[in-house]
């Protein structure tokens, strides 16, 4: 007699299904294998795929208004979901269909009617390797000292993210931050001290960008950077300007800065990417509305309008 081997981290399943037996079913069959959620048809599930982000879903084939293999593609196809494990689960168990779900994206297929331990079986499988497909992520993406997202995933990011909202003709936001006076910080207090500010400065960015698909990266030295999808222009400058106040209200000591404190100069815009509009177009500018923040004082945000840098800063 075998036993199970232990799940070592906190799962997230979701599954989608039309047939309230099936889900009840699953969710008691993997009930003690993580966190379930479920939704009944294709457009709730995109939904609760999209705010969760689970480790492993778990897709009908068969449903009405949009099939599995359509919701498959369409979670594929977005950044925030397409690293979640897809296993279909269907009726049909002829090769044709699991050679189509395979090409969809899946990574198993489970035919109806549902057998416990094989459900289990593969399930399991599927879960352990993506913790172990996560801890090597956070290995190559995540930056040591901050816990933030290093500056090769920003550029994945950003690309991807530029691309599919460009297809959405959605506006996308970014922004880039820096910490005033920071050398000057590093030289009275030492780089121990140093480091914990950027861990602390670090940690305020990240507890202040809470929207679903937001991300804060490390940049580069004391420079940080934000990709806000589904913003307006409006509404980054006020993200901007939340900021700075984040950073402010920590109080950190600066002895050497015309604040008293440790503070951070922000550039922000939000755009529409069109044909006209490069990923390398879109940083260029935030770029200069950084640099005009920090050329005007320090300690202030300036939104960048597309056509042209403004230098209303706050």
């Amino acid at each position: 007699m075998t036993t199970d081997s232990p799940i070592e981290e906190p799962c997230s399943i979701l599954i989608i299904d039309d047939s309230p037996t099936a889900v009840r079913m699953l969710a008691d069959m993997l009930k003690d294998l993580g966190h379930i959620t479920f939704a009944t048809n294709g457009e709730a599930g995109l939904k609760f795929a999209q705010e969760i982000q689970p480790q492993l879903i778990l897709l009908d084939v068969e449903m009405p208004s949009m099939n599995g293999y359509e919701v498959c593609q369409r979670l594929k196809a977005n950044p925030t979901t397409s690293e979640s494990a897809v296993i279909f689960v269907t009726s049909d168990s002829t090769m044709e269909s699991e050679i189509k779900a395979l090409e969809m994206g899946a990574v198993d297929f489970i035919t109806k009617p549902l057998n416990q331990p094989v459900v289990r079986a593969r399930v399991r499988t599927q879960l352990k390797l993506s913790q172990q497909a996560a801890a090597l992520s956070r290995l190559v993406n995540r930056d040591e000292l901050t816990g933030l997202y290093n500056r090769r995933y920003f550029n994945e990011v950003i690309e991807s993210e530029f691309q599919r909202l460009r297809r959405q003709e959605l506006s996308l936001g970014l922004a880039f931050i820096d910490i005033d006076h920071f050398k000057k910080f590093n030289d009275r207090y030492g780089h121990q001290e140093g480091d914990r500010c950027l861990q602390k400065v670090a940690s305020s960015l990240n507890n202040a960008t809470l929207r679903s698909g937001e991300l804060v990266a490390r940049y580069g030295g004391e420079e940080f950077v934000a990709v806000l999808p589904h913003i307006s222009i409006d509404q980054v400058a006020i993200y901007g300007e939340k900021l700075c106040k984040a950073i402010s209200d920590c109080g950190i000591i600066h002895q050497d800065s015309e604040f008293g404190i440790v503070t951070i100069s922000v550039g922000v815009t939000a755009a529409i990417p069109t044909s006209t509009i490069s990923v390398h177009q879109l940083i260029k500018e935030t770029d200069k509305a950084l640099y005009a923040s920090k050329s005007t004082g320090r300690n202030r945000c300036t939104t960048w309008a597309h056509s042209e840098l403004n230098n209303n800063s706050t």
